[in-house]
Protein backbone atom coordinates (compact mmCIF):
# COMPACT_ATOMS: atom_id res chain seq x y z
CA UNK A 1 0.00 0.00 0.00
CA UNK A 2 1.15 3.18 -0.63
CA UNK A 3 1.14 5.99 2.29
CA UNK A 4 1.08 9.68 0.92
CA UNK A 5 1.39 11.28 3.96
CA UNK A 6 2.08 14.46 3.53
CA UNK A 7 3.14 16.74 6.28
CA UNK A 8 1.32 16.14 9.31
CA UNK A 9 -0.77 19.31 9.46
CA UNK A 10 -1.37 20.49 5.50
CA UNK A 11 -1.59 17.28 3.85
CA UNK A 12 -2.29 18.32 0.35
CA UNK A 13 -5.02 20.67 0.77
CA UNK A 14 -4.39 22.22 4.35
CA UNK A 15 -7.29 24.90 3.91
CA UNK A 16 -9.85 25.73 6.66
CA UNK A 17 -13.54 25.26 5.73
CA UNK A 18 -17.11 25.99 5.52
CA UNK A 19 -20.57 24.25 5.78
CA UNK A 20 -24.35 23.96 5.25
CA UNK A 21 -27.58 21.61 6.55
CA UNK A 22 -29.55 17.89 6.27
CA UNK A 23 -29.93 14.38 6.51
CA UNK A 24 -29.45 10.79 5.33
CA UNK A 25 -30.30 7.53 5.85
CA UNK A 26 -29.51 3.82 3.95
CA UNK A 27 -31.09 0.51 3.99
CA UNK A 28 -27.88 -1.55 2.90
CA UNK A 29 -25.21 0.66 4.75
CA UNK A 30 -24.88 2.95 7.59
CA UNK A 31 -26.57 6.76 8.14
CA UNK A 32 -26.67 7.11 11.62
CA UNK A 33 -24.74 4.09 13.02
CA UNK A 34 -25.35 4.86 16.28
CA UNK A 35 -28.29 6.51 17.98
CA UNK A 36 -27.79 9.81 18.13
CA UNK A 37 -30.24 14.36 16.33
CA UNK A 38 -30.06 16.95 13.51
CA UNK A 39 -28.62 19.97 11.36
CA UNK A 40 -24.60 22.88 11.37
CA UNK A 41 -23.32 26.47 12.54
CA UNK A 42 -22.82 29.45 14.17
CA UNK A 43 -19.35 30.33 15.73
CA UNK A 44 -20.85 31.16 18.83
CA UNK A 45 -23.15 28.28 19.22
CA UNK A 46 -20.68 26.20 18.49
CA UNK A 47 -18.07 27.42 21.60
CA UNK A 48 -21.40 26.85 23.48
CA UNK A 49 -22.52 23.42 22.48
CA UNK A 50 -18.75 22.21 22.78
CA UNK A 51 -17.74 23.69 25.76
CA UNK A 52 -14.63 26.02 24.12
CA UNK A 53 -13.38 27.64 20.95
CA UNK A 54 -12.20 24.91 18.14
CA UNK A 55 -8.33 25.32 17.87
CA UNK A 56 -6.74 25.69 14.03
CA UNK A 57 -3.48 23.80 13.53
CA UNK A 58 -0.63 26.71 12.53
CA UNK A 59 0.25 24.67 9.02
CA UNK A 60 0.05 25.64 5.76
CA UNK A 61 -3.10 26.32 3.83
CA UNK A 62 -3.56 25.70 -0.21
CA UNK A 63 -6.84 25.52 -2.20
CA UNK A 64 -5.96 23.06 -4.39
CA UNK A 65 -4.60 19.61 -4.05
CA UNK A 66 -2.18 17.75 -6.06
CA UNK A 67 -2.05 13.86 -5.07
CA UNK A 68 -1.36 10.46 -6.19
CA UNK A 69 -3.87 8.81 -8.25
CA UNK A 70 -4.83 4.94 -7.94
CA UNK A 71 -7.73 2.76 -8.28
CA UNK A 72 -7.88 2.62 -4.63
CA UNK A 73 -7.58 6.13 -3.30
CA UNK A 74 -8.79 7.35 0.31
CA UNK A 75 -8.08 10.39 2.25
CA UNK A 76 -8.73 11.20 5.77
CA UNK A 77 -8.95 14.23 6.71
CA UNK A 78 -8.95 16.02 10.67
CA UNK A 79 -12.13 17.74 11.63
CA UNK A 80 -11.46 20.90 14.18
CA UNK A 81 -11.65 19.87 17.95
CA UNK A 82 -12.82 22.02 20.79
CA UNK A 83 -10.41 23.12 23.68
CA UNK A 84 -11.61 20.04 26.07
CA UNK A 85 -11.32 17.79 23.73
CA UNK A 86 -7.32 19.15 23.21
CA UNK A 87 -6.75 18.90 26.72
CA UNK A 88 -8.12 15.63 27.47
CA UNK A 89 -5.13 14.31 25.32
CA UNK A 90 -3.04 16.77 26.85
CA UNK A 91 -2.89 19.30 23.71
CA UNK A 92 -0.70 16.13 21.80
CA UNK A 93 -0.58 16.92 18.03
CA UNK A 94 -2.54 20.26 18.37
CA UNK A 95 0.31 22.05 16.43
CA UNK A 96 -0.42 19.24 13.28
CA UNK A 97 -4.26 19.39 13.76
CA UNK A 98 -4.38 15.29 14.69
CA UNK A 99 -4.82 14.49 18.06
CA UNK A 100 -4.38 10.97 19.12
CA UNK A 101 -7.65 9.46 17.85
CA UNK A 102 -7.24 10.57 14.97
CA UNK A 103 -3.59 9.60 14.50
CA UNK A 104 -4.81 5.84 15.17
CA UNK A 105 -7.53 5.84 13.06
CA UNK A 106 -5.87 6.95 10.44
CA UNK A 107 -3.23 4.26 10.97
CA UNK A 108 -6.27 1.38 11.91
CA UNK A 109 -7.55 2.24 8.14
CA UNK A 110 -3.89 1.89 6.45
CA UNK A 111 -3.89 -1.56 7.98
CA UNK A 112 -7.05 -2.70 7.53
CA UNK A 113 -6.38 -1.80 3.43
CA UNK A 114 -3.08 -3.10 3.92
CA UNK A 115 -5.24 -6.29 5.09
CA UNK A 116 -6.78 -6.08 1.75
CA UNK A 117 -3.91 -5.89 -0.59
CA UNK A 118 -2.30 -8.99 1.71
CA UNK A 119 -5.69 -11.07 1.19
CA UNK A 120 -6.18 -10.22 -2.57
CA UNK A 121 -2.27 -10.97 -3.32
CA UNK A 122 -2.67 -14.45 -1.91
CA UNK A 123 -4.79 -15.52 -4.35
CA UNK A 124 -3.49 -13.80 -7.17
CA UNK A 125 -5.75 -10.95 -7.68
CA UNK A 126 -5.27 -6.92 -7.64
CA UNK A 127 -1.64 -7.64 -8.87
CA UNK A 128 0.23 -3.92 -9.10
CA UNK A 129 -3.26 -2.01 -7.93
CA UNK A 130 -2.10 1.06 -6.00
CA UNK A 131 -3.93 1.26 -3.09
CA UNK A 132 -3.42 4.76 -1.55
CA UNK A 133 -3.95 5.80 1.94
CA UNK A 134 -3.09 9.35 2.96
CA UNK A 135 -4.33 12.19 4.83
CA UNK A 136 -6.00 15.21 4.11
CA UNK A 137 -5.94 18.81 5.26
CA UNK A 138 -7.93 19.93 8.37
CA UNK A 139 -11.49 20.76 8.36
CA UNK A 140 -13.44 23.37 10.21
CA UNK A 141 -17.11 23.27 9.64
CA UNK A 142 -17.63 25.58 12.40
CA UNK A 143 -16.72 28.61 10.51
CA UNK A 144 -20.20 28.26 8.49
CA UNK A 145 -21.87 30.98 7.53
CA UNK A 146 -25.81 31.40 7.41
CA UNK A 147 -26.38 28.33 9.54
CA UNK A 148 -28.83 28.19 12.49
CA UNK A 149 -28.21 28.26 16.56
CA UNK A 150 -30.36 24.82 16.08
CA UNK A 151 -27.88 23.51 13.36
CA UNK A 152 -24.75 24.26 15.58
CA UNK A 153 -25.94 21.72 18.25
CA UNK A 154 -27.73 19.59 16.33
CA UNK A 155 -25.93 19.44 12.92
CA UNK A 156 -27.37 16.42 11.01
CA UNK A 157 -25.23 13.92 9.32
CA UNK A 158 -26.06 14.73 5.47
CA UNK A 159 -25.90 18.31 6.14
CA UNK A 160 -22.16 17.83 7.15
CA UNK A 161 -21.13 15.70 4.47
CA UNK A 162 -22.82 18.41 1.41
CA UNK A 163 -20.72 20.51 3.32
CA UNK A 164 -17.26 18.49 3.60
CA UNK A 165 -18.73 17.91 -0.09
CA UNK A 166 -18.64 21.35 -0.73
CA UNK A 167 -15.10 22.06 0.88
CA UNK A 168 -14.18 19.11 -1.29
CA UNK A 169 -14.42 20.84 -4.21
CA UNK A 170 -13.39 24.31 -3.48
CA UNK A 171 -10.20 23.18 -2.44
CA UNK A 172 -10.10 20.96 -5.99
CA UNK A 173 -9.50 17.88 -3.89
CA UNK A 174 -12.00 15.80 -5.82
CA UNK A 175 -10.34 13.54 -8.56
CA UNK A 176 -13.48 11.18 -9.11
CA UNK A 177 -12.83 8.05 -7.61
CA UNK A 178 -11.88 9.04 -4.27
CA UNK A 179 -12.99 8.19 -1.07
CA UNK A 180 -12.73 10.80 1.81
CA UNK A 181 -12.93 10.16 5.12
CA UNK A 182 -14.11 13.42 7.68
CA UNK A 183 -12.97 12.39 11.48
CA UNK A 184 -15.53 14.12 13.42
CA UNK A 185 -15.90 15.39 17.44
CA UNK A 186 -19.14 15.13 18.22
CA UNK A 187 -19.79 13.09 21.20
CA UNK A 188 -23.74 14.69 21.49
CA UNK A 189 -24.29 15.15 17.93
CA UNK A 190 -27.34 12.19 17.62
CA UNK A 191 -28.07 12.92 14.45
CA UNK A 192 -24.78 12.12 12.95
CA UNK A 193 -24.25 8.76 15.26
CA UNK A 194 -21.18 6.99 14.81
CA UNK A 195 -20.58 8.09 11.23
CA UNK A 196 -22.14 7.68 8.04
CA UNK A 197 -21.78 8.16 4.00
CA UNK A 198 -23.27 10.79 1.65
CA UNK A 199 -26.01 10.08 -0.49
CA UNK A 200 -26.46 9.82 -3.38
CA UNK A 201 -22.61 8.79 -3.68
CA UNK A 202 -22.11 6.57 -0.95
CA UNK A 203 -19.70 4.06 -2.17
CA UNK A 204 -16.92 5.65 -4.72
CA UNK A 205 -18.40 4.93 -7.95
CA UNK A 206 -21.83 5.35 -7.65
CA UNK A 207 -22.18 9.00 -9.11
CA UNK A 208 -19.28 9.65 -12.00
CA UNK A 209 -16.48 12.78 -11.03
CA UNK A 210 -18.32 12.97 -7.61
CA UNK A 211 -16.03 10.74 -5.28
CA UNK A 212 -17.58 9.39 -1.87
CA UNK A 213 -17.61 11.79 1.36
CA UNK A 214 -18.15 9.51 4.99
CA UNK A 215 -17.86 10.94 8.14
CA UNK A 216 -17.11 8.80 11.49
CA UNK A 217 -18.02 10.61 14.49
CA UNK A 218 -14.54 9.62 16.72
CA UNK A 219 -15.73 12.20 19.04
CA UNK A 220 -18.75 9.45 19.92
CA UNK A 221 -16.22 6.66 20.00
CA UNK A 222 -13.60 8.67 22.30
CA UNK A 223 -16.57 9.56 25.01
CA UNK A 224 -18.94 6.97 24.91
CA UNK A 225 -16.83 3.56 24.61
CA UNK A 226 -13.10 2.94 23.59
CA UNK A 227 -10.17 3.62 21.42
CA UNK A 228 -10.64 0.13 19.73
CA UNK A 229 -14.51 0.73 19.26
CA UNK A 230 -12.77 4.10 17.51
CA UNK A 231 -10.33 2.32 15.09
CA UNK A 232 -13.09 -0.21 14.29
CA UNK A 233 -15.52 2.81 13.16
CA UNK A 234 -13.06 4.43 11.10
CA UNK A 235 -12.11 1.84 9.24
CA UNK A 236 -15.90 0.41 9.55
CA UNK A 237 -16.73 3.64 7.67
CA UNK A 238 -13.73 3.89 5.43
CA UNK A 239 -14.66 0.39 3.83
CA UNK A 240 -18.66 1.19 3.43
CA UNK A 241 -17.38 3.46 0.18
CA UNK A 242 -15.77 0.63 -0.94
CA UNK A 243 -18.89 -1.94 -0.81
CA UNK A 244 -22.04 -2.25 -2.27
CA UNK A 245 -24.93 -4.62 -1.97
CA UNK A 246 -24.36 -6.40 -5.16
CA UNK A 247 -20.79 -7.55 -3.91
CA UNK A 248 -22.00 -7.80 -0.35
CA UNK A 249 -24.74 -10.79 -2.06
CA UNK A 250 -21.77 -12.44 -3.93
CA UNK A 251 -20.21 -13.42 -0.80
CA UNK A 252 -22.51 -13.93 1.93
CA UNK A 253 -26.67 -14.75 2.32
CA UNK A 254 -27.04 -10.58 2.86
CA UNK A 255 -27.08 -7.19 0.94
CA UNK A 256 -26.42 -5.78 4.20
CA UNK A 257 -22.39 -4.50 4.49
CA UNK A 258 -22.71 -5.10 8.41
CA UNK A 259 -23.63 -8.64 7.83
CA UNK A 260 -19.62 -9.17 6.34
CA UNK A 261 -18.79 -8.35 9.81
CA UNK A 262 -17.87 -11.17 12.61
CA UNK A 263 -19.20 -11.48 16.24
CA UNK A 264 -16.53 -14.66 17.81
CA UNK A 265 -16.51 -15.82 21.09
CA UNK A 266 -13.29 -16.12 22.63
CA UNK A 267 -14.36 -17.34 26.03
CA UNK A 268 -17.50 -17.78 27.77
CA UNK A 269 -18.21 -14.22 28.33
CA UNK A 270 -16.01 -12.55 25.76
CA UNK A 271 -17.45 -11.49 22.28
CA UNK A 272 -14.91 -10.29 19.54
CA UNK A 273 -16.28 -8.14 17.42
CA UNK A 274 -15.10 -6.93 13.99
CA UNK A 275 -14.77 -3.48 11.81
CA UNK A 276 -18.55 -4.36 10.28
CA UNK A 277 -20.48 -5.69 12.68
CA UNK A 278 -19.26 -2.79 15.14
CA UNK A 279 -22.44 -0.93 16.65
CA UNK A 280 -24.45 -3.97 15.38
CA UNK A 281 -23.16 -7.00 17.08
CA UNK A 282 -25.36 -6.93 20.08
CA UNK A 283 -28.89 -6.25 21.32
CA UNK A 284 -30.45 -3.19 20.56
CA UNK A 285 -30.50 -0.13 23.16
CA UNK A 286 -28.34 1.49 24.92
CA UNK A 287 -25.32 -0.94 26.15
CA UNK A 288 -25.30 -3.46 23.96
CA UNK A 289 -21.60 -3.59 23.42
CA UNK A 290 -20.91 -0.33 21.65
CA UNK A 291 -22.89 2.32 23.70
CA UNK A 292 -25.04 2.68 21.36
CA UNK A 293 -26.90 0.70 18.42
CA UNK A 294 -26.53 1.28 14.53
CA UNK A 295 -29.74 2.30 13.28
CA UNK A 296 -28.93 1.13 9.82
CA UNK A 297 -29.63 -2.68 8.60
CA UNK A 298 -28.20 -5.80 10.20
CA UNK A 299 -29.21 -9.10 10.68
CA UNK A 300 -27.52 -11.09 13.01
CA UNK A 301 -28.81 -14.46 11.38
CA UNK A 302 -27.02 -13.77 8.27
CA UNK A 303 -23.45 -12.67 9.36
CA UNK A 304 -20.51 -14.24 8.52
CA UNK A 305 -20.56 -15.57 11.58
CA UNK A 306 -22.21 -14.87 14.98
CA UNK A 307 -21.81 -16.74 18.21
CA UNK A 308 -24.55 -15.08 20.29
CA UNK A 309 -24.47 -12.78 23.01
CA UNK A 310 -26.36 -14.94 25.85
CA UNK A 311 -23.88 -14.36 28.98
CA UNK A 312 -21.38 -12.08 27.37
CA UNK A 313 -19.99 -9.84 29.88
CA UNK A 314 -17.27 -8.61 27.80
CA UNK A 315 -17.07 -7.35 24.28
CA UNK A 316 -13.63 -7.27 22.86
CA UNK A 317 -12.82 -5.05 19.24
CA UNK A 318 -10.76 -6.32 17.10
CA UNK A 319 -9.06 -4.53 13.89
CA UNK A 320 -8.79 -7.53 12.40
CA UNK A 321 -11.14 -7.96 9.30
CA UNK A 322 -13.33 -10.65 8.42
CA UNK A 323 -12.18 -13.39 5.62
CA UNK A 324 -16.07 -11.89 4.34
CA UNK A 325 -15.14 -8.52 4.46
CA UNK A 326 -11.92 -8.81 2.56
CA UNK A 327 -13.73 -10.65 -0.32
CA UNK A 328 -16.30 -8.21 -0.76
CA UNK A 329 -13.86 -5.17 -0.83
CA UNK A 330 -11.46 -7.11 -3.27
CA UNK A 331 -14.48 -7.73 -5.86
CA UNK A 332 -16.04 -4.40 -5.40
CA UNK A 333 -12.44 -3.23 -6.71
CA UNK A 334 -12.32 -5.56 -9.04
CA UNK A 335 -16.05 -5.13 -10.74
CA UNK A 336 -16.35 -1.05 -10.22
CA UNK A 337 -12.75 0.39 -10.09
CA UNK A 338 -10.45 -1.60 -12.57
CA UNK A 339 -10.79 -1.01 -16.13
CA UNK A 340 -10.87 -4.37 -17.49
CA UNK A 341 -13.15 -5.35 -14.49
Amino acid sequence: MTETDGSRGSGGDGTTVEATTDTADDATADTADGAFVDGVTTRREVLAALGGAAVLSSTTETTTTSVSEGPVHLRVYPGALPTTGWARYGWQGVSSGWPPPYEDALEAIRDAFDQVTSYATEQGRLEDVDVIVERGGQVDLSLASGSSPRDAVAPSQQGVLDAFAEVLEERGAVTGRCSHLLCWWGPVHYAIGYGGTRRPNRHVDAVEDEDAQVIANLGATETWDSRDVTKNIAIHEAFHTFLTGDVVETVIDSRCEHDLGTAVRVDDDTLEVSPMATAYAGPEGVGGGTRFHGTACYDHDAFYRHDGYDGVENWRYTTTVSEATLEAVTTYVEHYLLEDG
